[in-house]
């Protein structure tokens, strides 16, 4: 029979992928009842901490502080959550959770999320091979289920990677439910002017989210963060001349001025089928002290402009359009802020002798968080996610996490970040100026794109090579 330390052990690593995958109800009844199954000591201590970490308002954590300092009280549920999680039952859902593995039932997904001033919930299943179709409930009006999708795959189940297929079905049917919220598709079913039920949908999802670029970066080693823009290493030199006799040139689109900071010429011209933009490329930004010599390189191929990063520079961001999808260590701009998204760092709050259940007080969950870079390197602004979410804006109010009152570039509420189905949704809430993505390796440009290099904002016209482009105005 397996000791305290190993059903511990155990109780641990199987709470913390719950809570990865957003089942916090769960993850908090498994380490109250290591907690407390076992008598008050300092590993039980450490479990409730991390209880409390989730939810310092749980009744089971309550129950759990109880049991474990001798106070007399109800402790039903306490009790049933104890003979649920034995050894036994706690090592069979860790190999059901292990990635890769697919018992039964696939763990789903559990996301809240704020919609026109309302909280709604998302939550996503699999019934598992034997009944093998994946539903998704969005809830609202804390438990009132307001519309579900159903889609069976039960043609795949023979395929040899059905548990990564079926992950992914999931995934697009979570965020497939996300994106028609935030369309307004349910505003009608919400408001009670029609009904909801469940559709039995036999087309792939369908999730339209754009990703800036498509090289992968190296992940930072941990603890370690990327090297500030304004630091990340030399310059690349200039390449060698072709000896080779040059093409014929011709104006191939143009770069529109929206905002620049140092003056210049209203548009930049981009000739032939690659131009190096720069403060001493063909493209030339002389007077942008945050732009590197060789920043990126412009391609033309008749139809199609394209950017592509090259390393050691600044960036060129690029104005996305309504939503997109963005990794850990991506940057983006806000107004005048340079801000990267990164995961929250391990904590180190644990209990301490005595007990001492915490030794700094309560904490939000928090699934990541947003920095701020400054000029040189240096971090400014640290805000954590409140749950899966994190807004940003210039407004005082409890629902911006991440305020700048003195950027008159930033509106009241600006742009939210969203953790749905392990992905991260960086949303425009409709400013002005617009939200900013770095561009990773190459990236399509379109007519009417705006990208932004260091201060300079500049719009994209093809219209000089497609004559039936009208001109920007």
């Amino acid at each position: 029979m397996a000791g305290a330390s190993e059903t511990r052990a155990v109780a641990a690593r199987v709470a913390k992928i719950l809570r990865e995958r957003g089942r916090n109800d769960e993850a908090i009844a498994i380490l109250c009842a290591g907690a407390a199954a076992f008598g008050n000591d300092a590993e039980g201590q450490g479990l409730l901490a991390e209880a409390l970490r989730f939810d310092q308002n749980s009744p089971l954590a309550r129950m759990a502080f109880e049991r474990m300092e001798g106070v007399i009280g109800h402790h039903g549920l306490l009790d049933q959550a104890i003979a649920q999680y034995s050894h036994e039952e706690l090592s069979k859902l860790e190999r059901t959770l292990r990635p890769g593995v697919f018992l039964k039932a696939q763990v789903g997904f559990n996301n809240n999320v704020k919609y026109q001033g309302a909280e709604y919930h998302i939550q996503t299943e699999d019934s598992g091979l034997d009944k093998p179709h994946i539903i998704t409930h969005l809830f609202a009006d804390g438990g009132r289920v307001i519309k579900s999708h159903k889609r069976s795959y039960a043609t795949e189940t023979s395929r040899t990677d059905v548990s990564l297929f079926v992950r992914g079905l999931m995934k697009g049917q979570h965020m497939e439910m996300l994106l028609m919220l935030r369309e307004g598709v349910f505003d009608d079913i919400i408001a009670g002017r029609a009904s909801g039920g469940v559709e039995v949908l036999e087309h792939p999802p369908k999730v339209e989210l754009d990703r800036i670029g498509n090289k992968k970066k190296e992940t930072p080693q941990k603890g370690v963060p990327s090297a500030p823009l304004s630091q990340r290493g030399a310059v690349p030199a200039a390449r060698p001349s072709s000896p080779q006799a040059p093409i014929a040139q011709s104006l191939s689109a143009r770069l529109h001025v929206t905002r620049s900071l140092h003056g210049g010429p209203d548009s930049y011209d981009v000739i032939g089928t690659d131009a190096v933009l720069g403060t001493s490329g063909s493209v030339r930004l002389e007077g942008e002290k945050f732009c590197h010599p060789r920043e990126a390189v412009l391609t033309f191929d008749g139809k199609t402009l394209t950017v592509n990063d090259l390393d050691g520079g600044n960036g060129v961001f690029l104005r996305i359009q309504r939503r997109v999808e963005i990794g850990v260590f991506d940057e983006f701009i806000v107004g005048d802020q340079l801000l990267r998204l990164e995961r929250n760092p391990d904590p180190n709050d644990g209990p301490g002798v005595g007990p001492t259940y915490f030794r700094s007080s309560l904490k939000w969950p928090s699934a990541f968080r947003v920095v701020q870079v400054f000029e040189g390197g240096a971090l400014g602004a640290v805000a954590t996610a409140r749950g899966t979410t994190l807004q940003i804006g210039a407004a005082p109010d409890y629902a911006n996490d991440l305020v700048f009152r003195g950027d008159p570039l930033v509106a009241p509420f600006h742009c939210v970040i969203e953790e749905q189905a392990e992905a991260f949704i960086l949303s425009d809430l409709g400013a002005k100026s617009g939200v900013f993505v770095r561009v990773q390796g190459r990236q399509a440009l379109e007519h009417g794109s705006e990208i932004l290099v260091g201060r300079t904002r500049l719009m994209v016209d093809l219209s000089p090579s497609n004559p039936q482009l009208s001109p920007l105005g």
